[in-house]
């Protein structure tokens, strides 16, 4: 599934999702705002995702100085991810898995370096170390390929911001360090994103 240019939004509106079940895509739904504080709707008919917290739009102009090459803000709290584009005009807001515990979390500021499609997926050191039985590499495109269809790859070594096959995993603490969407959302947000867009984790 490509990217569905449909789904971009100006600045004040929120792209939210829901979806219910393992293999189920998630669906867009706009999310009604209230006092500054949005909660994600649930498609109609579809089981309330338990996994998924509620989440508020944020501004861009505490977190960067200027939008130059866009911004994505990963709030590590809320397990939100936010972008802007560099224009201002297109605001995403995203669900995510984050890391799995505090000595696997890494905040601060790094940049898009590299985009990739179908990324190859290889364990870290310290991954192999800890699960030995794991492969040296899964090929890109492979169904248990853990950074699914896209990746952003960020100037930390090993970090990325990366689809994922498992949709369990969003809104969770589930991931080994990296920053994990669904796969339409990356692939809303891969086209928007550059080399050099400004990435902050909070």
């Amino acid at each position: 599934m490509g990217a569905d240019h449909s789904n971009r939004f100006d600045r004040r509106t929120l792209l939210g999702c829901a979806a219910a079940g393992l293999g189920a895509l998630a669906m867009p739904s706009l999310a009604r705002a209230q006092e500054g504080t949005t909660e994600m709707m649930p498609p109609v008919n579809s089981p309330v995702r338990n996994n998924i917290s509620s989440f508020r739009m944020l501004d861009w102009q505490p977190y960067f100085s200027s939008l130059r090459n866009g911004a994505v803000l990963v709030d590590l709290t809320s397990r939100a991810l936010h972008f802007w584009s560099e224009d201002g005009q297109t605001y995403l807001l995203f669900p995510t898995s984050v890391p799995l515990s505090d000595d696997l979390t890494r905040r601060g500021r790094t940049e898009v370096v590299q985009k990739v499609v179908a990324p190859p997926w290889r364990p870290t050191p310290s991954m192999k170390e800890r699960n030995p039985e794991w492969p040296d590499v899964v090929a890109g495109g492979a169904p248990d390929n853990p950074l699914g269809t896209h990746a952003l790859y960020l100037s930390w070594t090993y970090y990325r911001i990366h689809g994922t096959h498992d949709t369990r995993k969003i809104g969770r603490r589930s991931s080994n360090g990296c920053i994990g969407l669904y796969n339409e959302h990356i692939q809303q947000l891969f086209p928007l994103a550059k080399v050099g867009t400004q990435v902050l984790l909070i």
